[in-house]
Protein backbone atom coordinates (compact mmCIF):
# COMPACT_ATOMS: atom_id res chain seq x y z
CA UNK A 1 0.00 0.00 0.00
CA UNK A 2 2.69 2.13 0.91
CA UNK A 3 4.34 1.46 -2.35
CA UNK A 4 1.12 2.08 -4.50
CA UNK A 5 0.97 5.27 -2.37
CA UNK A 6 4.07 6.72 -3.39
CA UNK A 7 3.91 5.69 -6.78
CA UNK A 8 0.71 7.56 -7.29
CA UNK A 9 2.63 10.76 -5.63
CA UNK A 10 5.76 10.76 -7.58
CA UNK A 11 2.71 10.80 -10.77
CA UNK A 12 0.57 13.58 -9.12
CA UNK A 13 4.50 15.07 -8.92
CA UNK A 14 4.91 14.71 -12.67
CA UNK A 15 1.84 16.13 -13.90
CA UNK A 16 2.13 19.09 -11.71
CA UNK A 17 5.64 19.91 -13.13
CA UNK A 18 4.64 19.07 -17.02
CA UNK A 19 1.32 21.37 -16.23
CA UNK A 20 3.50 24.25 -14.93
CA UNK A 21 6.21 23.78 -17.74
CA UNK A 22 2.98 24.00 -20.34
CA UNK A 23 1.67 27.12 -18.82
CA UNK A 24 5.08 28.61 -18.80
CA UNK A 25 5.26 27.95 -22.68
CA UNK A 26 2.07 29.21 -23.56
CA UNK A 27 2.48 32.64 -21.55
CA UNK A 28 6.08 32.68 -23.25
CA UNK A 29 4.79 32.59 -26.36
CA UNK A 30 1.75 35.12 -25.56
CA UNK A 31 4.48 37.46 -24.76
CA UNK A 32 6.80 37.11 -27.65
CA UNK A 33 3.18 37.35 -30.06
CA UNK A 34 2.04 40.57 -27.96
CA UNK A 35 5.72 41.84 -28.38
CA UNK A 36 5.51 41.34 -32.05
CA UNK A 37 1.94 42.71 -32.47
CA UNK A 38 3.20 46.07 -30.63
CA UNK A 39 6.43 46.28 -32.86
CA UNK A 40 3.91 46.18 -36.31
CA UNK A 41 1.76 48.96 -34.90
CA UNK A 42 4.78 50.50 -34.14
CA UNK A 43 6.21 50.21 -37.47
CA UNK A 44 2.07 51.16 -38.83
CA UNK A 45 2.35 54.62 -36.94
CA UNK A 46 5.97 55.33 -38.20
CA UNK A 47 4.41 54.64 -41.53
CA UNK A 48 1.17 56.79 -41.00
CA UNK A 49 3.58 59.55 -40.30
CA UNK A 50 5.75 59.22 -43.30
CA UNK A 51 2.65 59.10 -45.49
CA UNK A 52 1.13 62.28 -44.05
CA UNK A 53 4.50 64.01 -44.96
CA UNK A 54 4.62 62.78 -48.39
CA UNK A 55 1.04 62.66 -49.43
CA UNK A 56 0.35 66.82 -48.24
CA UNK A 57 3.81 67.96 -49.31
CA UNK A 58 1.85 66.89 -52.95
CA UNK A 59 -1.32 68.01 -52.52
CA UNK A 60 0.34 71.63 -51.60
CA UNK A 61 2.99 71.55 -54.02
CA UNK A 62 -0.08 70.58 -57.03
CA UNK A 63 -2.63 73.03 -55.54
CA UNK A 64 0.00 75.87 -55.28
CA UNK A 65 0.82 75.31 -59.12
CA UNK A 66 0.82 77.99 -61.61
CA UNK A 67 2.78 80.12 -63.94
CA UNK A 68 2.27 83.60 -66.18
CA UNK A 69 4.31 83.98 -69.59
CA UNK A 70 4.10 87.24 -70.95
CA UNK A 71 2.76 87.80 -74.80
CA UNK A 72 4.33 90.90 -77.04
CA UNK A 73 3.11 93.49 -73.96
CA UNK A 74 2.82 93.23 -70.50
CA UNK A 75 -0.75 93.76 -70.77
CA UNK A 76 -1.23 90.76 -72.36
CA UNK A 77 -0.60 87.04 -70.74
CA UNK A 78 -0.47 83.50 -70.67
CA UNK A 79 -1.32 81.95 -67.40
CA UNK A 80 -1.44 78.38 -66.70
CA UNK A 81 -2.42 76.96 -63.38
CA UNK A 82 -3.33 73.41 -61.89
CA UNK A 83 -7.20 74.30 -61.98
CA UNK A 84 -7.23 74.89 -65.61
CA UNK A 85 -6.69 70.55 -65.92
CA UNK A 86 -9.68 69.06 -63.78
CA UNK A 87 -7.63 65.43 -63.63
CA UNK A 88 -5.14 67.90 -61.74
CA UNK A 89 -7.85 69.34 -59.75
CA UNK A 90 -9.00 66.17 -58.91
CA UNK A 91 -5.48 64.93 -57.60
CA UNK A 92 -5.48 67.74 -55.02
CA UNK A 93 -8.57 67.60 -53.65
CA UNK A 94 -7.81 63.21 -53.19
CA UNK A 95 -4.91 64.07 -51.82
CA UNK A 96 -5.94 66.03 -49.46
CA UNK A 97 -8.90 64.15 -48.19
CA UNK A 98 -6.46 60.85 -47.89
CA UNK A 99 -4.51 63.51 -45.67
CA UNK A 100 -7.39 64.38 -43.79
CA UNK A 101 -7.96 60.52 -43.48
CA UNK A 102 -4.26 59.63 -42.45
CA UNK A 103 -4.33 62.24 -39.77
CA UNK A 104 -7.78 61.18 -37.84
CA UNK A 105 -6.34 57.27 -38.05
CA UNK A 106 -2.95 57.73 -36.50
CA UNK A 107 -4.91 58.09 -33.25
CA UNK A 108 -6.33 54.37 -33.80
CA UNK A 109 -2.31 53.79 -34.47
CA UNK A 110 -1.94 54.83 -31.33
CA UNK A 111 -4.33 52.74 -29.53
CA UNK A 112 -3.22 49.43 -31.44
CA UNK A 113 0.16 50.12 -29.53
CA UNK A 114 -1.48 50.11 -26.22
CA UNK A 115 -3.72 47.12 -27.23
CA UNK A 116 -2.01 44.93 -29.27
CA UNK A 117 -4.80 42.82 -29.50
CA UNK A 118 -7.16 44.99 -31.04
CA UNK A 119 -8.87 43.02 -33.69
CA UNK A 120 -12.10 44.54 -35.18
CA UNK A 121 -10.55 48.24 -35.38
CA UNK A 122 -7.91 46.78 -37.14
CA UNK A 123 -9.56 45.36 -39.80
CA UNK A 124 -11.72 49.00 -40.13
CA UNK A 125 -8.22 50.21 -40.92
CA UNK A 126 -7.53 47.67 -43.27
CA UNK A 127 -10.84 47.77 -45.30
CA UNK A 128 -10.04 51.67 -45.27
CA UNK A 129 -6.54 51.98 -46.10
CA UNK A 130 -7.52 49.77 -49.06
CA UNK A 131 -10.52 52.90 -49.98
CA UNK A 132 -7.06 55.25 -49.75
CA UNK A 133 -4.72 53.21 -51.37
CA UNK A 134 -7.04 52.53 -54.89
CA UNK A 135 -7.79 56.82 -54.71
CA UNK A 136 -4.32 57.93 -54.69
CA UNK A 137 -3.71 55.40 -57.53
CA UNK A 138 -6.37 56.33 -59.31
CA UNK A 139 -5.70 59.92 -58.89
CA UNK A 140 -1.93 59.36 -59.56
CA UNK A 141 -2.30 57.40 -62.74
CA UNK A 142 -4.61 59.46 -64.15
CA UNK A 143 -2.64 63.02 -63.59
CA UNK A 144 0.61 60.81 -64.84
CA UNK A 145 -0.83 60.81 -67.92
CA UNK A 146 -2.17 64.22 -68.36
CA UNK A 147 1.60 65.29 -67.19
CA UNK A 148 3.10 62.79 -69.75
CA UNK A 149 0.78 64.46 -72.55
CA UNK A 150 1.74 68.40 -71.01
CA UNK A 151 5.42 66.95 -71.92
CA UNK A 152 5.30 64.96 -75.52
CA UNK A 153 1.68 66.15 -76.76
CA UNK A 154 0.06 63.99 -78.91
CA UNK A 155 0.06 64.64 -82.88
CA UNK A 156 -2.79 62.68 -83.97
CA UNK A 157 -5.26 64.23 -81.46
CA UNK A 158 -3.25 67.74 -82.05
CA UNK A 159 -2.83 67.82 -78.49
CA UNK A 160 0.75 70.07 -78.66
CA UNK A 161 3.36 69.90 -75.95
CA UNK A 162 2.80 73.03 -73.57
CA UNK A 163 5.70 72.29 -71.45
CA UNK A 164 7.96 74.19 -74.42
CA UNK A 165 6.56 77.14 -72.79
CA UNK A 166 5.49 76.61 -69.60
CA UNK A 167 8.63 74.67 -68.09
CA UNK A 168 8.61 76.24 -64.67
CA UNK A 169 4.70 74.97 -64.82
CA UNK A 170 5.22 71.25 -66.07
CA UNK A 171 8.04 71.02 -63.38
CA UNK A 172 5.89 71.52 -60.69
CA UNK A 173 2.81 69.26 -61.43
CA UNK A 174 5.67 66.60 -62.15
CA UNK A 175 7.00 66.84 -58.54
CA UNK A 176 3.76 66.36 -56.72
CA UNK A 177 3.58 62.69 -58.77
CA UNK A 178 6.54 61.45 -57.17
CA UNK A 179 4.99 62.23 -53.25
CA UNK A 180 1.91 60.50 -54.09
CA UNK A 181 3.09 57.73 -55.50
CA UNK A 182 5.06 57.32 -52.46
CA UNK A 183 2.53 57.43 -50.43
CA UNK A 184 0.60 54.81 -52.49
CA UNK A 185 3.54 52.32 -51.85
CA UNK A 186 3.75 53.46 -47.94
CA UNK A 187 -0.37 52.86 -47.57
CA UNK A 188 0.13 48.97 -49.59
CA UNK A 189 2.70 48.83 -46.56
CA UNK A 190 0.19 49.53 -44.24
CA UNK A 191 -2.82 47.49 -45.37
CA UNK A 192 -0.18 44.25 -45.22
CA UNK A 193 0.89 45.14 -41.54
CA UNK A 194 -2.46 45.38 -40.29
CA UNK A 195 -2.83 41.74 -41.98
CA UNK A 196 0.28 40.69 -40.91
CA UNK A 197 -0.60 41.93 -36.90
CA UNK A 198 -4.03 39.81 -37.25
CA UNK A 199 -2.63 36.86 -38.93
CA UNK A 200 -0.57 36.66 -35.05
CA UNK A 201 -3.19 36.53 -32.91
Amino acid sequence: MEGKAAVTTSTEHGDGEASKTAARTVVSGSSRGGAASRALSVADLILRVVAVVAIVDSAIAMGTTNQTLPFFTQFLRFKAQYSDLPTLTLFAVANSAVTAYLVLSIPLSVVHIIRSRASYSRLVLIFLDSVMLALVAAVASASAAIVYLAHKGNVRANWFAVCQQFDSFCERISGPLIGSFAAMAVLLLLVLLSAAALARR
